[in-house]
């Protein structure tokens, strides 16, 4: 079942009022969506926007019936020009939920999650031709280093990277299952004091190497900055690091340069009570923005 994270808080900082019109930017599963659509109604709009062909497919099936919103299958990178195709102005709030949903995890058969055995692919846009798959198996030693260490954080990098190298010369590494028990045969038994799964960096750092995900997280940002009205609101749900530095980091140049402010002194975490409900949110953290 999907859960949105941080919804009452979201709800919080995008403040929907009736007939004003927002932008999921990531719109998955739509649990965000629909929330504003109770609060903007009765003429407002949202536009929603996913990237993955098949949850934008699920999305048109189950809200076919909610002539307020619009969705297109495209990714948050094309804001601005996505905006102009379908002439939706007026623009009140945008939203940037950078979690996975749970059926990219769960049921995509994509390689997302280190607990399943499936094809290396790890791509939401499935017309991309980059895939994990070629990143491990075709990329040279330095960029798949620099990837684990800079997007994983990993401090094995160089060992991961070598055991890599090694074993695509014998055989292709095709399955998340024999990444996986590559990791397993060269990491130590008490990885990280075993509170993170040995595979998770590592996991990480490809999908977002894949995906291109923090290039064009600052793309969106500005071009969703761009759209806005003056008083327009940007809310933004990470769930690690390097997405949040990013975002801490494109509020304040955009303070300092007079653009708006920081509603978010520091990121909104999610209560203990949400995070024994729904596990996935205990990494997120959601900063607010407001345009002049």
């Amino acid at each position: 079942m999907h859960i949105p994270v941080l919804l009452q808080e979201t709800l919080h900082y995008l403040h929907p009022r009736p007939n004003e019109n927002f932008i999921d930017a990531t719109f998955g599963e739509g649990g965000h969506s629909k929330a504003i659509l109770e609060r903007n109604k009765p003429l407002g709009k949202v536009l929603g926007i996913e990237i993955d062909l098949n949850l934008y497919q699920k999305a048109v099936e189950k809200y076919e019936k909610e002539k307020r919103l619009i969705l297109v299958n495209d990714s948050y990178v094309n804001i601005k020009s996505i905006v102009n195709e379908y002439n939706f102005g007026s623009v009140q709030g945008v939203l940037f939920d950078l979690g996975m949903c749970s059926w990219h995890i769960d049921a995509s058969g994509k390689g997302f999650s280190y607990l399943k055995d499936e094809p290396l692919d790890m791509r939401f846009n499935p017309r991309q031709e980059l895939t994990a798959f070629e990143i491990v198996n075709y990329w040279p030693f330095p960029e798949i280093e620099k990837i684990l260490r800079e997007y994983g954080e990993e401090k094995y990098a160089a060992r991961i990277t070598k055991a890599i190298i090694e074993h695509r010369k014998k055989e292709k590494i095709r399955t998340t299952g024999q990444l996986i028990e590559l990791l397993r045969k060269i990491l130590p038994n008490n990885y990280d004091n075993h509170r993170l799964h040995f595979a998770a960096r590592t996991f990480q750092a490809l999908r977002i190497a894949t995906n291109r995900e923090l290039d064009n997280l600052y793309q969106g940002l500005s071009q969703a900055l761009e759209v806005l009205l003056p008083g327009g609101r940007i809310v933004v749900i990470s769930f690690h690091s390097l997405e949040d530095r990013i975002v801490k980091n494109f509020f304040r140049e955009s303070y300092k340069n007079h653009l708006g402010n920081i509603l978010t002194k520091k990121p909104i975490r999610p209560s203990a009570a949400e995070v024994k409900e729904n596990p996935r949110a205990a990494s997120a953290k959601l900063r607010a923005f407001q345009k002049i």
